[in-house]
């Protein structure tokens, strides 16, 4: 089941916190990143934010995360992550679904690191253009990709 969860309360925060750890700790290695900022983030960038989070929820457990932000002309898809755990489940999938279905937008963007090759996957798959790629100052390449709604 897929709900939209409230990031002001602490409790749920830390759970939210928790699955970013989690599924950037895997993606920082497959990137073969030493210093990688989503992996820095406090508890009150997850309380104090004005981005919206949604939750796959496997039982009473968050099994994945997506992450979004209403902008006047699109939807930023900010963070999708999903437990390493459940990876390979088609949960990202279905939770990008819901975000079509949900919540529609005539246009949705998202990055990633371009050596991310599953989530790379998953965005072409769902019909994202790639529309820039820049290097970090954290070493990173990155892509962003643009998918009409």
């Amino acid at each position: 089941m897929i709900s939209k969860i409230n990031h002001t309360d602490k409790i749920i925060a830390k759970q939210i916190q928790f699955v970013f750890q989690n599924s950037y700790a895997v993606e920082a290695k497959i990137l073969k990143a030493v210093d990688f900022p989503p992996l820095q983030r406090k508890l009150d960038q997850y309380t104090f934010t004005d981005t919206s989070f949604y939750a796959y929820l496997n039982k009473d457990e968050f099994a994945g995360i997506v992450e979004i932000k209403k902008q006047d002309t699109y939807i930023h898809i900010q963070s999708l992550v999903v437990m390493p755990k459940y990876f390979r489940q088609g949960i990202a999938q279905q939770l990008l679904d819901y975000i079509y279905n949900k919540i529609p937008s005539k246009k949705y963007v998202v990055e990633t690191g371009i050596g991310n090759i599953p989530a790379v996957n998953l965005y072409l798959k769902n019909g994202f253009v790639e529309v820039d790629q820049w290097d970090t100052d954290f070493g990173i390449r990155k892509v962003r990709y643009e998918k009409k709604g």
